[in-house]
C-alpha cells in the first residue's frame, strides 16, 4: 500500500501542477518582487505549507511573515498577502482576506475551488485541484497540501532566478548557519 500511495500522490500532484499557467507564475513573481512585505496565511496543514513558503521567502532575502506569529507586523497597502485554503471557505482565511482587501493589499490565493469566496476576492488565483478518487491512499486534504508544497517550492526556484539568488545566498540567511 505504501508504494501505491506515494505513486498516487506524486502522479496527482504532477497532473494538477501541469495545469498551472506560466503567465500566472510570472504575475506572481512580479507581485512578490513589487511588494513591500509578504504575508502568508493558511489554517491547519495549509498553514504548515504556508510556513514552509514564508521561511524560503526570508531565505531569499525578502521581508516575509506568517500571519498569526507574535512578531508579525501590520499589513499595509503596499504589501502582498498569500492565502492557502483547499476549500477556499476556511473562516480564518476569509477573515485575513477581508482585512487585506479592506487595507488595499494585493492577494494571491491557492485553492482547489476557483468559485470559492477566497478566489472571488483575490487578485491572482492558483487553482491546485488534484483529483482524489482514492481517499484511502491520500486522506482529507493530502493531495492539495502536497501539491501546494511542490507548487510553492517550484515558485521559489523561479524567484531565485528572477532575484539572481543562489542556494549559497540563501544558505547565508538560513538560521542554522548563523
Amino acid at each position: 500500500m505504501f508504494k501505491e500511495a506515494y505513486n498516487y500522490i506524486i502522479e496527482n500532484a504532477k497532473a494538477s501542477l501541469d495545469k498551472v499557467r506560466e503567465e500566472d507564475i510570472q504575475k506572481a513573481v512580479k507581485m512578490i518582487k513589487e511588494s513591500g512585505q509578504i504575508f502568508v496565511y493558511g489554517s491547519g496543514r495549509s498553514g504548515l505549507v504556508g510556513k514552509f513558503f514564508a521561511m524560503r521567502l526570508v531565505q531569499l532575502g525578502l521581508v516575509a511573515y506568517f500571519i498569526g506569529e507574535t512578531i508579525t507586523p501590520v499589513v499595509n497597502s503596499q504589501d502582498l498577502v498569500i492565502l492557502i485554503s483547499n476549500t477556499g471557505r476556511t473562516q480564518s482565511t476569509l477573515l485575513v482576506e477581508s482585512i487585506a482587501k479592506k487595507i488595499g493589499a494585493k492577494i494571491i490565493a491557492l485553492t482547489s475551488h476557483e468559485d470559492s469566496p477566497l478566489a472571488k476576492h483575490a487578485h491572482l488565483v492558483f487553482k491546485i485541484e488534484p483529483k482524489n478518487g482514492r481517499r484511502e491512499l491520500a486522506p482529507l486534504g493530502t493531495l492539495f497540501e502536497i501539491s501546494s508544497v511542490i507548487f510553492l517550492d517550484s515558485l521559489i526556484a523561479e524567484l531565485m532566478r528572477a532575484l539572481n539568488q543562489t542556494e549559497e545566498d540563501m544558505r547565508r540567511r538560513h538560521a542554522i548557519w548563523v
